[in-house]
């Protein structure tokens, strides 16, 4: 492990600092699937208590990036691929539902931004990266979902991203031509909320772009098979 310790001397902000620490190598995958999280080890490479280690673990089992096992400890939670696909179905609900409530109250500079970060997408299709593809992805959606009221769920939307994180590096990485069409689906999305379309039509355009990604990659692998 590499020392990165933090430096804080609040108990909240020392957990803070090791949760994101062990959540940052965990989403990196840095820490892979089954890699066992020994508390004291930690702590340790930290300069802290096993207190603030624990309740970061704590959070992240909460998250489903960590199972803690008796007899076993902590370990980083094992990769189910099907979970890719319940994620995927979940984070479309809550996205969608995001984005529409927070539609009404999007200015038009958010709107500007959001355009702004999907040209920026469709300039790096040219030398495509799918990782950095996928970073501008989640930042041109969280534009969007900027104003959304209900914070319960943009934590719900946060948790499904981090996931998919440890699942898969990206999905643009296997179907590289779903990039294309989500950026034109952008387009469309945000054409929706600047024409100030019924929050319910947004809600649901959102779900089906988010929908017709997980139709692509398994369809992918269909064909693989």
């Amino acid at each position: 492990m590499t020392s990165d310790a933090p430096t804080d001397s609040s108990p909240t902000s020392k957990a803070q600092l090791a949760y994101e620490w062990l959540r940052d190598r965990i989403v990196a995958h840095r820490f892979t699937p089954g890699y066992r999280l020994v508390l004291s080890q930690i702590a340790g490479e930290l300069g802290v208590s096993t207190v603030p280690v624990r309740e970061a673990v704590r959070r992240l089992e909460a998250e489903g990036l960590v199972t803690y096992e008796k007899n076993i400890g902590a370990q980083v939670a094992l990769v189910d691929e099907s979970e890719y696909v319940t994620t995927m179905q979940t984070l479309a609900v809550v996205e969608g539902a995001a984005t529409g409530f927070s539609a009404p109250l999007l200015t038009s500079d958010d709107i500007a931004k959001a355009r702004e970060i999907n040209q920026r997408m469709r300039e790096s299709l040219e030398h495509f990266d799918p990782r950095r593809f996928t970073e501008l992805n989640e930042e041109f959606h969280a534009a969007l979902f900027l104003h959304c009221p209900n914070e319960h769920l943009i934590d719900l939307v946060h948790r499904g991203w981090s996931r998919l994180r440890m699942l898969r590096n990206s999905t643009f990485s296997f179907v590289p031509g779903r990039a294309v069409e989500s950026v034109a689906e952008h387009d469309e999305l945000v054409d929706l909320i600047e024409r100030e379309a019924d929050p319910t039509d947004v809600e649901l355009a959102a779900r089906r772009h988010r929908t017709a990604t997980l139709d692509a990659l398994l369809k992918f692998q269909h064909s693989q098979d």
